[in-house]
């Protein structure tokens, strides 16, 4: 009898470690997935140079920005960073390679916001939080808060 559960214990760690092996491997296929936070756009910029490296190094890396509260303001048309540099260029040009910039609609109602005062780069889903808990849940997005 103890020879019996002796290799069935075996057996079921030799299916448990090719089945995590199997999980090992299936997360090199296809690119990485980065959901990057930001709720204040004082750190707008840093974010920005951080997606600008991600993509340096990871060009197949598909990467969503998410903002709520103050971090939309970056988003905003015409919005500028401490030393006058417009915002929307460097969006623009991540936009370009695949980054979307997602902005929390709450925030625009709770602030009184128009989608119009946005750039076109930005789109909009219901909830900021509520955006990075799926993608990180539903689509396997890791989560990044520079």
């Amino acid at each position: 009898m103890a020879n019996i559960i002796r290799r069935g214990m075996l057996v079921l760690a030799a299916i448990a470690a090719i089945g995590l092996g199997g999980c090992a491997s299936m997360r090199g296929m296809g690119p990485d997935k980065v959901v990057y936070h930001i709720d204040d756009s004082t750190r707008a910029t840093a974010v920005l140079r951080n997606v600008g490296n991600h993509l340096s190094v990871d060009p197949t890396a598909k990467i969503v920005v998410v903002s709520h509260a103050q971090g939309v303001d970056f988003l905003m048309d015409g919005a500028k960073d401490k030393n006058g540099n417009p915002y929307n260029i460097p969006v623009e040009e991540l936009s370009a390679k695949g980054v979307t910039f997602d902005v929390c609609e709450i925030t625009l109602k709770s602030r009184k916001l128009n989608k119009s005062q946005f750039i076109p780069e930005a789109k909009f889903v219901p909830s900021g939080v509520a955006e990075i808990g799926k993608l990180q849940s539903r689509e396997g997005y890791v989560y990044l808060k520079p």
